[in-house]
């Protein structure tokens, strides 16, 4: 047979937790076509993997591309890093469900206000449709959003007819196809929603056969009682629960995955309970006072009224203003900041535990960043598998991939076999790395060798192709009829 596309002699880590086997995969269209030994077969392009890991794509469970998709479309920090779907909407932000309007609070905005044009999750598809990325995308609400649709004041509560409003757009958004809700409790725009009025929204995600992910109220001084109430969130809205970016902030949190993590697992065993994490000891956020108390070190990424102090220490900032740093913040804000706040070792056990996902939380946007936009993946697959031994490669994978699949209800990505999609990482296991560092922090990462997005090749050594075969996945509710993967409500074991 001549195939599409034939990458041979890899080792195959299918991304489901099995072990690794030597076959060849042969690719026709957007989907995978074969998997075994095809010697004696061809393909139109050929890639030989030998010596190679060939995994599926790379899921980012935790995103912020919403408009990187749209004004940066080639994606090359995610297609460098082997990542070819990410999920975007965290945090309480998305892109849509929005009305464009003159203006809006500045502590909302995760761009240049132009991009804040679609009234629906749909428009937002459409465009992509029409405008396609180099990788797939997958939508949440943000809870942010809802508020300044559907509120005049973002400082208490929603009321009744507030609630109302908001509960109908986010109804509309997931028949639209959008995978679920998400919180960002600890923002101005979000943080004064009571418990209530969480619950009644994840409610209806929950009705949906949706997820509810959350940016939990607190992760310093009252971390406790916010895992507290993101659990307790779930089990009153019955809705699937995914702890956004799990970290404990500032000393007086070192050591809380002694119980944290034992928390979370107990919660598990009545209900659907999953995390992700970044494989950093550092945060990345807005400028924020209540922020910097929980910090060490903070290094300024922007700065609105002081767009000068870029790339600079606080500490530095305030000793040359001449006051302390909560004021110097202050002045600075609104902005960006790179926060060192957690334990190494925490970070470790954290994704060392059998539930994490893998996300980069990374902020497109700006000379300063985190390099967890750049480098996360390869850095989990190098630095933290191969070179201090936390889990095997099979692990690594299935936390990227699998996992995040099925998490999701992300339908027929995820995992290497006979029929799925043709999202495909190859990488070179000795040398794969990440490159980015506080200093460059868009630095390409090495070894990853070629990316294959809907069977398009997006990357190859080094270098992005210009391809731009990216889709939108709606949830479940819009599956092609050609999807192998029958819709099925998530077993807790499976979640």
């Amino acid at each position: 047979m001549i195939y599409d596309f034939l990458i041979r002699h890899g080792m195959v880590i299918d991304g489901t937790g099995a072990k690794r086997f030597l076959a060849d995969i042969a690719v026709d269209g957007d989907r995978i076509s074969a998997i075994g030994d095809l010697q004696g077969h061809t393909g139109r392009q050929e890639i030989d993997a030998k010596g190679c890991i060939v995994a599926p794509g790379f899921i980012d469970a935790h995103a912020h591309d919403d408009i990187a998709l749209l004004a940066e479309p080639d994606m090359p920090s995610k297609v460098s890093q082997g990542c070819t779907t990410v999920v975007v909407g965290n945090c309480g932000f998305s892109a849509a469900p929005l009305t464009p309007r003159a203006s809006y609070p500045d502590d909302f905005l995760l761009g240049d206000e132009s991009w804040y044009r679609f009234p629906r999750i749909a428009d937002y598809f459409a465009t992509l449709d029409d405008a396609p990325a180099a990788v797939n995308s997958a939508a949440l609400v943000g809870h942010s959003v809802l508020r300044v649709e559907c509120m005049a004041q973002l400082d208490r509560p929603a009321n009744k007819a507030e609630l109302a409003a908001m509960s109908a757009r986010l109804a509309q958004a997931l028949d639209d196809g959008a995978l679920g809700f998400s919180t960002g409790l600890e923002y101005p725009s979000n943080k004064a929603a009571d418990t209530d009025e969480v619950v009644a929204l994840a409610r209806i995600a929950g009705q949906a056969g949706a997820v509810y992910t959350t940016h939990s109220r607190n992760y310093d001084a009252y971390f406790r009682e916010a895992l507290v109430e993101a659990l307790e969130i779930g089990q009153r809205a019955a809705v699937p629960v995914i702890l956004s970016h799990h970290q404990g902030d500032g000393p007086e949190n070192i050591g809380h995955t002694a119980w944290s993590l034992p928390m979370i697992d107990e919660a598990r065993a009545s209900q659907k309970v999953g995390i992700d994490v970044y494989p950093y000891n550092a945060a990345a956020t807005i400028i924020d006072p209540a922020f910097v108390l929980s910090a060490s070190r903070v290094l300024i990424s922007s700065s609105q009224p002081h767009p000068e102090m870029a790339g600079r220490e606080l500490d530095d900032i305030a000793r040359e203003w001449g006051i302390d740093r909560d004021a110097a913040a202050l002045k600075l804000a609104p902005g960006g900041a790179i926060y060192f706040c957690q334990d190494e070792d925490d970070v470790q056990r954290i994704l060392a535990f059998p539930p994490t996902m893998i996300g980069s939380d990374g902020l497109p946007g700006g000379e300063i960043n985190h390099p967890r936009l750049w480098g996360s993946f390869p850095r989990v697959l190098g630095h933290y598998s191969r070179d201090l031994g936390l889990f095997d490669l099979e692990t690594a994978i299935h936390k990227m991939t699998g996992l995040t699949a099925n998490r999701f209800g992300i339908i027929d990505r995820g995992k290497l076999a006979e029929g799925v999609f043709a999202d495909v990482t190859v990488f070179d296991p000795e040398t794969v790395i990440d490159r980015a560092t506080f200093a460059k922090p868009a630095e390409p990462s090495l070894g990853i060798r070629f990316v294959l997005v809907n069977g398009a090749l997006v990357w190859r050594e080094g270098s992005a192709t210009g391809a731009r075969p990216g889709r939108p996945l709606p949830r479940q509710t819009r599956l092609a009829p050609q999807s192998l993967s029958s819709p099925k409500p998530l077993a807790l074991a499976d979640f």
